[in-house]
């Protein structure tokens, strides 16, 4: 935990949240150094070159795991030539035109989001094929047999509805805030800070250079010269976003197409149950 923490520079109360024995609802954060990834059985610590994945002798995790070994198996890019065609402030080269390779981190957190859309929409599907012909029973037949079985699959809809429910308001959260969605531009960062340090380089040279300059004049050039080189970074990490936004925002639609589907379903469960309960009154 310790090694994990000096190298990601997470906090304990992050790796807490990763903890398959403890009970956190699904989230993302992202961090300095690195996003965390709560959703559902997926826990993760995702940096700017590699994925630690929590717990991935579950079962559950198989799937996932495959998909990640082959998304991230594909070949970024056929006939481009970084040397040449060089990149964006972001760390991504194009493709062709105005086609980017998404950054690692990104290229992980589409599949922990497509996977748990995946396994929420399966969880969805099989609660519909019980539901329905389980109310149509009841209203068939109106037994204590029949309403234990649409009450216990009403109980499955609400709670299954709240974890849809907490993944979907988590993305939306991230949508609202564009601060939040540029702390996950991983690589983006790591590009800046190089860019930072080379200036640092040069300033010291240029010190060495000329020892006879004036100390703390050079100090002011240098500190203004940092402040202009951090805001320029920060402005052009809120204003380029887009990448990150278009892809929580595919999957906001996802859990918000999932949600309705449950809360039909609820409402369906929950009038059924009410006018039995008032035809046996």
């Amino acid at each position: 935990r310790h090694r994990i923490m000096e190298m990601t520079g997470l906090p304990a109360r992050d790796l807490r949240m990763l903890d398959p024995l403890l009970s956190y609802p699904s989230t993302i954060l992202g961090r300095d150094r690195a996003i965390v990834v709560n959703l559902e059985h997926v826990r993760a610590i995702v940096t700017a070159a590699e994925v630690l994945v929590r717990d991935p002798s579950n079962p559950r995790l198989r799937p996932f795991l495959q998909e990640l070994h082959a998304r991230l198996a594909l070949p970024d890019a056929v006939t481009t030539n970084p040397a040449t065609d060089g990149g964006d402030d972001q760390g991504n080269v194009p493709i062709s035109g105005s086609a980017k390779i998404p950054p690692f981190e990104f290229k992980v957190l589409e599949v922990c989001l497509e996977h748990t859309s995946k396994c929420m929409e399966t969880e969805t599907s099989v609660l519909e094929s019980e539901a329905y012909p389980a109310l149509d029973e009841l209203t068939t037949k109106v037994s204590t047999s029949n309403l234990d079985d649409v009450r216990q699959i009403k109980n499955r809809l609400v709670q299954l509805s709240g974890r849809v429910q907490k993944v979907r308001d988590d993305i939306e959260h991230l949508l609202d805030d564009d601060t939040d969605m540029c702390e996950m531009y991983l690589t983006r960062k790591l590009a800046f800070q190089g860019v930072n340090n080379e200036s640092s380089v040069n300033v010291d040279s240029n010190k060495h250079a000329f020892p006879d300059h004036d100390h703390d004049h050079e100090k002011e050039e240098e500190d203004r010269g940092g402040d202009t080189a951090s805001s320029h970074g920060s402005s052009a990490c809120v204003k380029h976003v887009e990448e990150l936004e278009m892809l929580l925002e595919a999957y906001f639609v996802e859990f918000d197409g999932t949600l309705n589907k449950l809360c039909h379903v609820c409402h369906i469960s929950f009038y059924s149950l009410l006018v039995i309960g008032l035809m046996l009154c």
